[in-house]
């Protein structure tokens, strides 16, 4: 196969342990070994890439690094019998941009196991404007639903400005549930509730409800993805029987409460693991975004950038000030 020259965000440590990241100009023959070549069209950001552009090694282990969790793109070339050349595919999670270079290169080499043909209600712009976000939300949703969660049920979503936590709002607003959706560190009420949300509150104040094993239950359901106090509020106060799903730990990977949500109130906590889940629950989820669950604001809740603008948007994620979606147009 040919080798060509691309462009790709690299992140490099120095000899004093500083990381730095530049757009490079690289190779595809110094990918790693695949059965398909991905020419990447479209990626976006994501916590885990700030993570990884920072030097964080419970993400990445080497570098220099090329990060990115998400890419959309064309088969360029293909060892695999499931994949052809001009074949439009997804790929997000597994390894990408971990250890393994990532979406924010214009190519991509990887095993074709962790690839995802396009649905047909999606372009390449929109599957990356869900991205792992997207697909992360309607894992937990999906959760959600197999439990028994009957339509117009009230449900509580925490982070509902950051990437999950809008995708979990518009999902669930679009397919008919009551949506009560927790604020970050700054204001967005108004850009969530333009989301479907019907109520947005603050996050809750720890002090409040010391001491409490349990509170007034007010949801049917949950969607965590920060951890910490947003996850531990969600416990106290979901109803009898209910499920919450947990995905992330942006406020904390630690959670502080006794076992009473579980055994006095019957209360059912998913945890949602969207890097590795089985390809069959992965193809579902991606089938229901490109359908039923495609919301008409999918556009409003994202922001796009190119690769030059890629690590102030990083810088953006890191402080906390971003809200939706950041997708990354990779053809220029």
């Amino acid at each position: 196969m040919e080798t060509k020259n691309y462009r790709s965000l690299v992140v490099r440590e120095s000899e004093d342990k500083k990381f730095t990241s530049a757009i490079e100009e690289l190779s595809t023959q110094n990918l790693p070994a695949g059965d398909v070549l991905v020419r990447v069209l479209y990626s976006s950001l994501n916590y885990k890439d700030m993570l990884s552009a920072s030097g964080n090694r419970g993400v990445t282990r080497k570098y220099p690094h090329t990060p990115g969790i998400d890419a959309a793109g064309v088969v360029e070339a293909s060892s695999s019998a499931d994949f052809k050349p001009g074949e439009e595919v997804i790929v997000t999670s597994y390894d990408l941009g971990m250890n393994t270079s990532g979406g924010l290169g214009q190519y991509i080499q990887v095993p074709a196991s962790w690839i995802v043909k396009k649905p047909a209600g999606l372009s390449l712009r929109e599957s990356m404007i869900f991205g792992t976000a997207g697909l992360t939300a309607a894992l937990s949703i999906l959760k959600l639903a197999d439990h028994g969660l009957p339509k117009g049920a009230e449900i509580l979503v925490t982070g509902g400005s950051g990437g999950v936590g809008s995708s979990a709002v518009s999902i669930l607003s679009h397919a008919g549930y009551k949506v009560t959706a927790i604020n970050g560190i700054y204001d967005e009420s108004a850009f969530i509730k333009s989301m479907g949300a019907a109520d947005v509150i603050d996050i809750p104040d720890p002090a409040e409800s010391a001491g409490k094993p349990l509170l007034k239950d007010r949801w049917d359901a949950a969607v965590d993805t920060l951890g910490g106090n947003p996850l531990t509020f969600a416990l106290r106060s979901v109803k009898a029987n209910g499920a919450i799903t947990c995905c992330g730990n942006a406020a904390s990977a630690d959670i502080s409460l006794t076992v009473y949500p579980f055994i006095l109130r019957g209360i059912t906590l998913y945890g949602i693991d969207s890097q590795n889940c089985p390809m069959k629950t992965r193809v579902r989820a991606w089938e229901l975004l490109a359908g039923s669950w495609k919301y008409p604001w999918l556009e409003s809740i994202s922001t796009e950038v190119g690769l030059d603008n890629v690590i102030p948007s990083i810088e953006k994620i890191k402080a906390g000030k971003h809200r939706g979606r950041i997708i990354v147009n990779m053809k220029d």
